[in-house]
């Protein structure tokens, strides 16, 4: 087990919300913008955890699209929130999983000494991306971000195991084409807009999920000697409404999942954090649970982390 606790946590999300029958989708204003929720967040995080900026080792931004090619995203949000430290400051990005990859790839870093306290922010700005005639997807996704920071313990906690798996026939079901070095900005058009739009085709990667996940689960499960009932909580992505059948097919029953997907919708990287938020704030997490989190990305790329509280 990797030695560690979450200290604190905190989130972030735009004031307007739509409706599409029920569910409720929030979006981002003229006046907001995807990195002010992830400094709002951070600021947020560090305040529940009762801790200043001078005291976290390492700022890691674990979102799908940052706020620019370059600096980095967490680089920026350094800027706001660390400016005049040194505080070394990187992204690491699965998409819609690079919460679970951060969590994994950081615990390793504070199991090694590098280091001894990390700052993790999620923020994504679907809306900004969506495409209007995919009404699949368009009333799907919400903006937001979550930021949870994580540290060093003695105590019999952490981060148990993890595994991560990409199968690239996936890989153009889910994606933007356009807006880098693929498709570079100056080909955009009235006639290519739709290449620098989100495009997602639900169908094919919901099969192939429900195809390569229950098998990797089992395998995952088998290997660290643990079976479904010894898990208290899973913490899955918020991919779909489709998820209690998803959580079917992996023999995760109703009551031993978090499914907001109604009243959040999909947040892409910041689904998995805000959703482990979610549970700590309304109890249905405690210290001591054995938690499983677990989420499907573009790519086709598949997380899955079991820690205890």
């Amino acid at each position: 087990m990797r030695k560690i606790r979450i200290r604190g946590y905190g989130v972030s999300l735009p004031e307007k919300t739509m409706k599409f029958g029920e569910q409720i989708r929030y979006r981002l204003t003229g006046e907001e913008s995807q990195f002010n929720l992830a400094v709002d967040a951070c600021k947020k995080a560090l305040e529940n955890a009762d801790l200043s900026i001078n005291d976290v080792d390492c700022i890691v931004s674990a979102s799908a699209v940052g706020v620019q090619p370059i600096p980095c995203t967490a680089a920026l949000i350094h800027e706001s929130i660390a400016k005049g430290t040194d505080i070394p400051a990187l992204d690491i990005n699965t998409t819609c999983t690079s919460f679970i990859s951060s969590l994994d790839i950081m615990s390793y870093m504070i199991e090694a000494g590098r280091y001894k306290r990390v700052l993790i922010v999620s923020s994504d700005s679907a809306s900004m991306g969506l495409n209007p005639s995919q009404k699949e997807s368009y009333e799907l996704f919400s903006d937001g971000a979550a930021a949870i920071i994580i540290e060093k313990t003695e105590e019999n906690k952490g981060v148990i195991s993890a595994v991560q798996k990409t199968w690239s026939e996936g890989a153009h079901s889910t994606e933007i084409r356009g807006g880098l070095a693929n498709l570079h900005p100056e080909n955009y058009s009235e006639e290519t807009k739709e290449e620098f739009m989100f495009d997602m085709k639900g169908k094919i990667i919901l099969s192939l999920s429900k195809k390569k996940i229950p098998e990797m689960l089992t395998e995952f499960l088998k290997e660290n000697n643990i079976e479904i009932a010894d898990i208290d909580m899973t913490v899955p992505h918020q991919a779909s409404s489709a998820m209690p059948s998803v959580m079917k097919k992996l023999g995760i029953c109703e009551g031993k999942y978090i499914n907001i997907v109604v009243e959040y919708g999909n947040m892409v990287s910041a689904s998995v954090p805000f959703t482990l938020c979610y549970g700590l704030e309304n109890r249905m997490l405690k210290t001591g649970d054995t938690v499983l989190l677990i989420g499907t990305a573009a790519g086709l790329t598949t997380n899955i982390l079991l820690m205890k509280l």
